[in-house]
């Protein structure tokens, strides 16, 4: 798909999330085996901009014992008062970078991702209307930013990397932007959003 002629449909969106036959997908295949997941959720905004769509992401802080200064969508694990995936993505984004659910249509969600953490992830896809005002957690979040959806519709700007992790050569993917080096989960999550998209 030629990237520069990507037209955001919304509803088509909404649609293609409801019959997408796409299948679950992980960090590393035996990540889904045998093993008992955190459920969690992700929030994967794309804000409504004038000149094209553009997804929203963070930057944890260093910190963190969970993966400190990675590019991550908003969200967490699911907590008890939750009553679905969409409510902790929801709870989560508000938690963290301050964007109320007022400005969040919700177009439904892609796959689950499987991290070689023990999450298992819902990326709950959402429509951000501006204008719209961010409160960074300071503790967890040192910034929040745009990039272009079509940098990632892009194959050019798709990396298929590995390194050796506990013995094993391990594969995954990375979208960097910038200074912003865009992998792992996050990067997954993003290809699944490719997938839905790039037979248009």
């Amino acid at each position: 798909m030629p990237h520069h002629s990507y037209h955001f449909r919304p509803q088509e969106l909404k649609q293609r999330l409801l019959s997408s036959e796409l299948q679950p997908s992980a960090d590393w295949p035996e990540v889904r085996e045998g093993h008992s997941h955190t459920p969690a959720a992700v929030l994967v905004p794309l804000v409504s901009r004038h000149d094209g769509p553009s997804v929203l992401l963070t930057k944890r802080t260093e910190h963190l014992h969970h993966h400190p200064g990675q590019i991550s969508f908003p969200g967490g694990r699911v907590e008890e008062a939750d009553d679905s995936a969409v409510s902790t993505a929801l709870r989560e984004t508000e938690e963290e970078i301050g964007l109320d659910r007022s400005h969040v249509e919700l177009l439904g969600a892609l796959p689950d991702y499987f991290t070689g953490t023990g999450f298992r992830v819902t990326p709950v896809v959402a429509v951000v209307h501006p204008p719209f005002e961010l409160r960074l957690d300071a503790f967890e979040v040192a910034e929040a930013f745009e990039v272009p959806l079509t940098h990632f519709l892009n194959p050019a700007n798709h990396q298929r990397l590995s390194r050796v992790f506990e013995g094993r050569t391990r594969h995954f993917y990375a979208m960097p932007y910038h200074d912003y080096y865009i992998w792992g989960a996050t990067a997954g999550i993003l290809m699944s959003l490719y997938r839905l998209l790039q037979d248009e």
